[in-house]
């Protein structure tokens, strides 16, 4: 079951469980769109896999299965992300 986690990796902007700016990849990394689209353009930098929005957890399940509460806030180490980008940014998520 998705973790659905609170906030941005990267910048720490909080994503509700029905926010459209929630992206994840397929490790439940978590992001923001903006920070998805303007500074990683589709690559993730823990893994090297794309982003897709994340799903909401239907309401009427948040009382049995809640959100997550953990924050994981690691603002990007531009140095070492530029090589994971340059290495998959032209490589189709789903091919890489």
């Amino acid at each position: 079951m998705l973790e659905i986690r609170p906030t941005c990796e990267n910048c720490n902007k909080s994503l509700s469980n029905d926010s459209k700016e929630a992206m994840i990849c397929t490790f439940e990394c978590t992001f923001c769109k903006d920070c998805v689209d303007s500074i990683l353009h589709n690559v993730c930098p823990n893994c090297g896999g794309g982003f897709t929005k994340r799903p909401t957890r239907p309401s009427h399940l948040l009382e049995k299965y809640p959100i997550s509460t953990k924050i994981i806030h690691k603002p990007v180490d531009y140095e070492i992300y530029k090589e994971v980008q340059d290495r998959f940014r032209h490589i189709e998520s789903r091919k890489r």
